[in-house]
């Protein structure tokens, strides 16, 4: 099969399509209750386990109806722990046990990218049919963006849906308790009586101890696995990082899945380290759009550690590096469909179920 290019697909997608893609990415597509299997050494695994089974069977059980009896507020739950607790284990399998149909769930970043496309009063209208709206990775470094979002959850909650998110601490921020749900429920200080903070202890499954270190590789060594997993037959991209670079800025992110959809692992060659927010945001979304999609990744000319520059780590948005990087580093220790996966480097072949 020959190499493809990111650079060369220009996806368009329609509102509908958005909507429907709001359901637990495919790296999550079996999780259910019975596939968390909660630490032993942390009980709040369990009993988080067991709160969200719970709520799920509340929210499709049918709601009793009658001349005086009071409509009660929808349960809203915030999922407060650190990096790879389970707590995206958890809120897919919630959503999957109230069914697509009846549940949207999408990242932070997703619902921010829907308002924009759709529309405020749209994004509304089409959320409030649901019964569960599931929120992973909520974010509070842009404050533009955390008005939205508190604005929208709280038309949706009066509207009568059930509201369960997730959020996480910096890496250094590890073990602190309640610094993300403390941040969380000032921002969203007109919903935060409603919500129920529920706090997941317990070890990070990547351990990890700092930035990945997964070291680059020649270019002429990734255009050489690329060819060689294409010969076996997988649909590989091959992009020049620049290019790619250039190319997203074109592209709504609401557009990134759709870009590398069908696409078996990918190349970047001429990779070099960017000190440029507006670029590094753009590169967070692609990452978690390839994380989402479990896509093998080789990096040529910079390894994932050096990818971001030290200012953009230590500034506002140093969570979403950190997270993405994170993600970098574990698809960069995929293996390649028909080639070996490189020795460098600290990541995983396999992406955890967690």
């Amino acid at each position: 099969m020959p190499l493809v290019a990111l650079t060369d697909r220009s996806p368009q997608t329609s509102p509908e399509q958005l909507l429907a893609g709001l359901v637990p990415p495919p790296q999550f597509a079996g999780a259910s209750f019975d596939t968390y299997v909660p630490d032993g050494a942390h009980p709040s695994q369990a009993r988080a386990q067991e709160l969200l089974r719970d709520l799920g069977t509340r929210l499709v059980r049918p709601a009793r109806k009658g001349l005086f009896r009071r409509s009660t507020p929808p349960p809203s739950v915030y999922l407060d722990g650190g990096y790879g607790v389970g707590k995206t284990h958890l809120l897919a399998s919630l959503a999957h046990a109230v069914g697509p149909e009846r549940s949207a769930y999408g990242t932070f970043v997703e619902y921010t990218h829907l308002v924009g496309a759709l529309g405020f009063a749209a994004c509304v209208r089409e959320l409030s049919t649901r019964a569960l709206v599931a929120i992973d990775e909520f974010e509070l470094d842009d404050p533009g963006d955390t008005v939205l979002m508190s604005r929208l959850l709280r038309e949706l909650a009066d509207a009568g849906v059930s509201l369960v998110a997730t959020s996480n601490t910096l890496p250094e921020a590890l073990g602190e308790g309640r610094f993300a749900a403390e941040d969380f429920l000032r921002e969203i200080q007109a919903l935060a009586s409603r919500f129920e903070v529920v706090r997941i202890d317990g070890e990070d499954y990547r351990q990890r101890t700092g930035r990945p270190q997964s070291a680059a590789l020649p270019d002429e060594e990734v255009r050489a696995l690329a060819e060689r997993a294409s010969d076996g037959g997988a649909s590989v991209a091959l992009d020049d990082f620049a290019d790619l670079v250039a190319h997203l800025s074109r592209i709504h992110p609401s557009r990134y899945g759709a870009l590398v959809d069908g696409v078996d692992a990918l190349g970047l060659t001429g990779v070099r380290q960017i000190d440029d927010d507006m670029v590094g945001l753009r590169l967070v979304v692609l990452i978690d759009r390839l994380y989402d999609r479990g896509v093998p990744v080789r990096l040529g000319s910079t390894g994932v550690a050096d990818l971001v520059s030290e200012r953009m780590l230590s500034k506002g948005y140093r969570k979403k590096y950190f997270r993405a990087l994170s993600r970098l580093g574990a698809l960069a220790g995929l293996d390649l469909p028909g080639a070996p996966a490189p020795v460098a480097g600290d990541a995983a072949s396999t992406l955890p179920q967690a």
